[in-house]
């Protein structure tokens, strides 16, 4: 029989669940999920099932009567947010589908679109990425004639950093220069410049940026009431996962979400916080129950993933954290064996034992695709890889080339762009670049008639030169094809744009027939949506990393395959047995770290990701010795946090040839 609920606005004293949750959470998690009213901190520590006690706490909610439309889960990706609404699902009926979840970004596309109108941001603006916004940078550069210097200037994509770091970071972009590129103090009026062009050009074309969302959001939440109450009025639950990676637009946004009534519970560990590179803020977190008066304060202990060995050295690791809450985790797992640490002679030596032990693990039962080797930064997996290539270890590695960053998907998804947003300057020149005859003058002159026209798909009239005229007709007719499909499956709009593309396709890469593969692979990826605008939305905000969606460099086509990875993009993440390699005076934590404490604090938070990412066996190596080009030094200390994950928590191995 199926159930109904009563959907009210606030939660009843009582309920009668069809959910046991007393059995099927720990103290810890029951207790976050009981609590529905007022703030709430919930410190999540490494492998405490975060995930499982939101998943219930929403389901709880609706249980409980909360109406779905009224709870808001904000997450950093959309996957994620999707997999736990899918959670929801399962466990409470299709109610569950109704809760409103996604990114900061993707909930500030949505909200700007309702409601921007309060800033004078129309409906159909266009979310540009990175590589757009590079190459409008450049052609303002360019404008203002900074690109004939005598002296060296900032490339677009070191511009468009700056201005990036800027706003995540909210410091000036003299502040940014200062700190991070001193050698270009010289130019710092000129960059500014550029800035003030840069957002009058995205203003006047209906451009939005990936950090123009953040503003505008705030913006939009700070100076509009009207728009404000609307939106409190339909959110009366705010849910923050991943909380010590906000930065400080995301944690002002955060608190007024949560209106008058501050039902906001915000998730996180303080001990994880390792992204200040992209402007997360731990203080965030840390300071969150000082922001009110009667802030309750969650702890998650337990954890479900590690033996109590590896959890020991973890504990005993963050003892040393200047500040943060402090937690210990434990476990009712089996004690396990010891993190192994392994000094070795040289890098050499690290890759053979590291590929040496690998093998013998495989032997013993444990898939490649269970075992990780992570490590401070790319490059010191270098001679790793070439050992494992001599072995005929197949493995993966996290990171490589974006999907959507290849010129010919790049050029399909313009001409979309275009009909969404029929004043988008970069779009428009970058499709017309794409006909023989128009370079980037007559593009710009184009552009300028189409913006005067009544209908800007109509290029017929336009006077071109004659080897243009033909590809000029084709496109006007294609793009004229395509207005009347807007309102249809975005795929369809696909198709068409695929079949006008092909002979440019063909004319412009050798290897088209590859090419063609990857523009089957995003029509797959657009099917997924029914509105054009969604879709674009999408991957502006979070593209796929490749043609199969996910983010790993393959070398080999085995199904079983060791996993190499950078710690920030291990994060979230575990294995049977984990190798922490070049633990390193220098390399871990790396010489940047050492110009402040708050940065080798975070270095610390790194370590304590990496070792945590185990399930079963950890191993932490270094090279005896190893000379650093870029500093001039000869690097011999072991990191100075092994020390301080206790030498009676870790088991030292010596190799014998």
């Amino acid at each position: 029989m199926a159930r109904v609920f009563k959907l009210t606005d606030t939660a009843p004293q009582t309920g009668d669940y069809q959910l046991d949750y007393e059995a099927l959470l720990n103290k810890q998690q029951l207790e976050a999920v009981k609590t529905f009213s007022g703030p709430v901190l919930c410190i999540a520590g490494a492998g405490s099932g975060k995930t499982r006690t939101l998943i219930y706490r929403v389901a709880r909610m609706i249980e409980s009567g909360i109406a779905p439309e009224s709870i808001l889960l904000l997450t950093f990706t959309r996957k994620a947010a999707r997999n736990m609404l899918n959670r929801v699902a399962a466990l409470v009926g299709e109610e569950g589908r109704r809760v409103s979840g996604g990114t900061y970004h993707s909930f500030a596309s949505i909200t700007l679109r309702q409601y921007g109108h309060y800033l004078g941001l129309p409906a159909n603006f266009s979310i540009i990425d990175e590589s757009d916004c590079a190459d409008i940078i450049n052609l303002i550069r360019a404008d203002l004639g900074l690109n004939k210097k005598e002296t060296r200037f900032p490339q677009k994509k070191t511009l468009l950093d700056i201005f990036s770091k800027s706003v995540n970071r909210e410091q000036t972009i003299e502040e940014i220069i200062e700190s991070d590129y001193s050698h270009f103090s010289e130019h710092s009026k000129d960059i500014v410049v550029i800035l003030e062009r840069f957002r009058s050009y995205k203003k006047d074309n209906y451009l939005v940026d990936y950090d123009d969302l953040l503003v505008f959001l705030l913006r939009l939440l700070q100076e509009s009431e009207e728009a404000r109450a609307r939106i409190n009025q339909r959110f009366k639950y705010i849910m923050a996962d991943e909380y010590q990676d906000t930065n400080g637009l995301q944690a002002r946004i955060t608190m007024l979400l949560g209106g008058n009534k501050k039902n906001i519970m915000v998730v996180g560990d303080d001990s994880q916080s390792i992204y200040s590179f992209r402007g997360a803020r731990v203080r965030n977190i840390i300071e969150f129950p000082q922001q009110f008066d009667d802030c309750q304060i969650i702890k998650l202990e337990r954890n479900y993933r590690s033996t109590s060995r590896i959890l020991e050295a973890a504990n005993s690791l963050m003892q040393h954290a200047d500040e943060g809450f402090k937690k210990h985790l434990f476990t009712r797992r089996e004690e396990g064996e010891k993190p192994a640490v392994v000094c070795c002679q040289d890098d050499q030596e690290q890759a053979m034992f590291v590929a040496a032990r690998i093998l013998e693990l495989r032997e013993q039962g444990v898939s490649l695709n269970d075992m990780a080797v992570l490590f401070r930064s790319s490059f010191h997996a270098y001679q790793l890889e070439l050992e494992l290539k001599r072995r005929n270890i197949p493995y993966v590695k996290w990171g490589g080339f974006k999907f959507l960053e290849s010129g010919h998907l790049k050029d399909i998804i313009a001409h979309m762009r275009v009909v969404q947003n029929p004043y988008d300057q970069v779009s428009w020149l970058r499709i017309l670049l794409l006909l023989e005859g128009i370079g980037t003058q007559t593009a710009t002159e184009i552009f300028r008639k189409i913006k005067e026209s009544d209908n800007p798909f109509e290029l017929n009239e336009i006077k071109a030169r004659p080897r243009a005229k033909e590809g000029l007709k084709r496109l006007s007719e294609t793009l004229k094809n395509a207005a009347q499909l807007i309102n249809e499956k975005p795929s369809r709009l696909l198709d068409l744009f695929a079949e006008y593309y092909f002979p440019i396709l063909k004319k412009r890469f050798d290897d088209y027939p590859k090419r063609m593969k990857d523009i089957d692979a995003l029509a797959m990826i657009c099917q997924r949506f029914g509105d054009l605008s969604e879709f674009l939305s999408e991957i502006a905000l979070e593209p796929p990393k490749d043609s199969s969606d996910n983010n790993m460099i393959v070398d080999s086509d085995d199904d079983e395959q060791l996993i190499l990875s950078t710690i920030h993009s291990a994060k979230g993440l575990e294995w049977h047995s984990v190798f922490i390699i070049h633990a390193l005076e220098g390399r871990f934590p790396s010489f940047n770290a050492f110009k402040s404490e708050e940065q080798l604090e975070e270095e610390r938070r790194l370590m304590y990701v990496a070792m945590t990412r185990a399930c079963e066996n950890l191993a932490i190596s270094y090279p005896g010795t190893m000379w650093d080009p870029v500093s001039g030094a000869l690097l011999a200390k072991p990191s100075r946090f092994i020390d301080e994950s206790g030498n009676d928590n870790l088991e030292t191995w010596h190799i014998s040839r």
